[in-house]
């Protein structure tokens, strides 16, 4: 006597389907960005690939002009084997070091190093005028990582109190301050975007330079609203920050690599190296996500004083009010404004 097995429930083919739906919208929606920010094709090549997926998508979800291209089945492997060949293409897409670059970003920074004395070479020194355009100027300086005696993380607020673009700044005993900066490497009459920054859109960067030069553009010529607060770091842990800097200096020299405006960005990265000295692990946290409340986040962890709450913070690490009247001012001059009133950085 032969038994037949008992059906799959109604529920399982109403879930299969609910999840295959989803899958094709959410993967249409991405390639069709990904398309979109990349336009492998042109503008009007791309436009018209991204017109025949849409087809493809409606045809495979039922929601067709006619009916399916071919059959619901086949129309389905259609698809799944085209989004694998659109995952391919995409993840074949590799960061380069020869486009033509904005001259802001046009060097790659490089070093030498004996022990605790390290050479920098491309630090950015630009003259910064008030028109928005610049005088460049590149230059190579010698450090003593014995010498370092504070950490500053600095906040620039561009689009809302949500997001914010993150500095890090060491102060020395014997020289002036450094600035690390992690940034998208625009090519010439290029502009940043959130979007594209998600599509392998922008190269990362990592510049080093002079107070003047890359806070001050922030601050005064682009009127952007920036905060200055200085960190409690042992001395040993922000030694070890810095050669986490010259490490990231290494891995990009031999691959460069695509930023992320989620996972690979101004914020996240910076607490990958701080995570990475830290004698203890540091938490996850929403903020690191939305930069602009990072400093919440360094005060929660009190790595700012706690002498002050966090509206005093704000108040007094406010960088705009102190050097809005300064349109010409040399770097000890400025770096001395960004740190008026302000508690010095704790790194015994």
């Amino acid at each position: 006597m032969h038994t037949q097995g008992n059906p799959a429930p109604h529920w399982l083919f109403w879930l299969l389907n609910a999840v295959f739906t989803l899958f094709v919208i959410a993967s249409s929606l991405w390639l069709c960005l990904a398309i979109w920010v990349q336009q492998p094709l042109g503008m009007i090549g791309s436009s018209v690939l991204i017109g025949l997926w849409i087809v493809l998508a409606c045809a495979v979800l039922g929601i067709y002009f006619s009916r399916h291209l071919i059959s619901r089945g086949v129309d389905t492997l259609l698809y799944i084997l085209a989004f694998l060949f659109s995952l391919f293409w995409y993840f074949s897409l590799d960061a380069r070091q020869d486009r033509e670059w904005n001259p802001e970003v046009a060097r790659i920074l490089s070093y030498e190093q004996q022990g605790d004395q390290v050479t920098l070479h491309n630090v950015r020194n630009f003259v910064w005028l008030p028109n928005g355009k610049y005088i460049e100027r590149w230059e190579s300086r010698s450090i003593n990582l014995n010498q370092i005696t504070g950490v500053n993380v600095i906040t620039s607020y561009w689009m809302g109190p949500h997001i914010a673009h993150t500095l890090v700044s060491f102060d020395f005993a014997d020289q002036k301050p450094l600035t690390f900066s992690i940034e998208i490497r625009k090519e010439k009459n290029e502009d940043f975007s959130a979007i594209g920054g998600f599509f392998r859109k922008f190269e990362l960067s990592l510049v080093a330079a002079d107070e003047r030069d890359i806070i001050y553009t922030r601050s005064n010529t682009r009127g952007e609203q920036v905060y200055f607060f200085p960190v409690n770091m042992p001395q040993a842990q922000a030694k070890a920050l810095f050669k986490e800097y010259l490490n990231k200096v290494d891995d990009l020299a031999q691959q460069p690599k695509w930023y992320n405006t989620l996972t690979s960005n101004c914020t996240t990265l910076v607490f990958d190296m701080v995570q990475a000295v830290s004698q203890k692990p540091l938490p996850t946290d929403y903020r690191l996500l939305a930069s602009g409340y990072l400093p919440n986040y360094m005060y929660d962890l009190q790595a700012l004083n706690q002498d002050w709450d966090l509206s005093t913070w704000y108040a007094r690490a406010h960088v705009n009010p102190r050097v809005k009247e300064f349109a010409q001012v040399s770097s000890e001059q400025y770096s001395a404004l960004l740190r008026q009133g302000l508690p010095a950085p704790k790194a015994e």
